[in-house]
């Protein structure tokens, strides 16, 4: 295993935070109450507080110099490695929750697994996080429940959000090239172990929201390999533009 091979191990879990706290971050001030308003802008910034980790991490591996800002301001597209789940769109509150819900579930699992790896660092991070991402799952799972087994219309809103979004989550459990060295290393973890446990999580709260668990096999996948929806683009331009426009610029 190679440093570079680490490196894109970490940019796997360490984008998906990042895209996910800047999708959320473009709720602050818009939620349907001031609590989850507040709520959902915390899990925006436990996210980014986690991607610094990783990325302060990366930064001590290479060797050009790299900052966290840098890795996370100046890299072009096709090098970001998140799912393409974490980069759809907040089309409405309903999505917004399923979409979080899906992810959260597989975070949590994830981190589960990645304290027992022999990289001491990513362990630290996984200590370290876990507890929040513990509440993210609560969180999100709570509210998907409640507009389940809610009004006929955020029942709806919550069937057509799960029915969109699931064609996603098989993507989490991909890996590509490099992370298959960093796992057989024993410095990364096989999300594939918990793949049974996870849908089976999955379909159970949503069988207790009165939600059906769709019964389509397509599934999408490309992000971890740098191949985005077009929604990514955009993404990019809001949460770069500053760095883009006033390179190093110091406050």
């Amino acid at each position: 295993m190679t440093k570079q091979n680490l490196i894109h191990y970490i940019y796997g879990i360490a984008d998906n935070a990042l895209i996910l706290g800047q999708r959320l971050s473009e709720l602050c001030g818009h939620g349907p109450t001031l609590e989850t308003d507040i709520a959902l802008t915390n899990i925006a910034l436990d996210l980014l507080g986690q991607t610094r980790s990783y990325y302060q991490y990366i930064s001590n591996l290479t060797t050009d110099g790299s900052t966290e800002d840098d890795v996370a301001f100046l890299r072009k597209e096709r090098q970001y490695r998140n799912v393409l789940l974490v980069e759809q769109p907040n089309t409405d509150f309903a999505y917004i929750i399923v979409r979080q819900y899906f992810y959260d579930v597989f975070h949590y699992m994830l981190l589960q697994e990645l304290q027992l790896s022999k990289d001491v660092n990513l362990t630290a991070i996984a200590d370290k996080s876990i507890k929040e991402v513990g509440y993210h799952q609560q969180f999100s799972g709570d509210w998907v429940k409640r507009l389940g087994d809610g009004t006929s219309e955020s029942h709806d809103k919550t069937q057509q959000a799960v029915n969109d979004l699931w064609v996603f989550t098989e993507e989490l459990f991909h890996l590509s090239n490099e992370d298959k060295i960093v796992v057989d290393s024993g410095h990364g973890i096989n999300p594939k172990s918990f793949k049974d446990q996870y849908f089976n999580k999955i379909s159970t709260l949503l069988e207790d929201a009165t939600i059906k668990v769709p019964e389509s096999k397509y599934f999408q996948k490309g992000g971890k390999d740098g191949i985005h929806s077009e929604h990514m683009g955009y993404i990019l331009a809001e949460m770069q533009y500053m760095q883009r426009t006033y390179p190093d610029m110091k406050w």
